[in-house]
């Protein structure tokens, strides 16, 4: 017990030990500054100076173009390519999608199957586009004021306008 305590009194002393950082001129001996130190004060710079850097090292990286430089980040330019890529691709997989119903009932006419007067490009390549629900597209009252209120001032300025460009008698 009494090991442990005189360990404990050991570290503290030298852990607030004061002592003194002096920076000499070699050639004059000149003392250019100095400082008066323990190791919890050297401790706690440093510990504060290694957060900073990281903090600042993070942001740096972070909001700077030097991001697309670390595996697993792409670049914008990159996600917009690869975006317009992805809906061009849709596009062209619906127009294969539609020639094919149109050459499969092509086929079924040259082979007999359908009668002569049903076929129709415009019909086939109707039933095989995936519609879209009916919505009710009637405006409301409120748009319907505000479209009466734009035609209203609308035909207000005019009038102000055929009012100014007629002579004056």
């Amino acid at each position: 017990m009494s090991e442990k305590r005189l360990k404990k009194k050991l570290l503290k002393k030298k852990l607030f030990t004061k002592n003194r950082l002096i920076i000499l001129n070699e050639d004059t001996f000149e003392e250019l500054f100095s400082f008066k130190l323990n190791l919890i004060n050297v401790f706690v710079v440093a510990t504060i100076g290694a957060i900073l850097i990281i903090t600042v090292t993070t942001f740096i990286i972070a909001f700077t173009p030097l991001r697309e430089y670390i595996p697993g980040y792409s670049s914008s330019k990159l996600r917009k390519e690869a975006t317009e890529m992805a809906l061009k691709s849709d596009s062209l997989a619906f127009a294969i999608k539609k020639n094919e119903v149109y050459l499969e009932s092509i086929k079924k006419v040259l082979n007999g199957d359908l009668e002569y007067a049903k076929v129709n490009k415009d019909s086939i390549l109707a039933i095989s586009v995936d519609t879209l629900p009916d919505l009710q597209l009637t405006a409301t009252e409120e748009e319907l004021e505000l479209r009466k209120e734009v035609a209203d001032e609308e035909a207000r300025i005019k009038a102000e306008k055929l009012n100014k460009t007629k002579p004056k008698k």
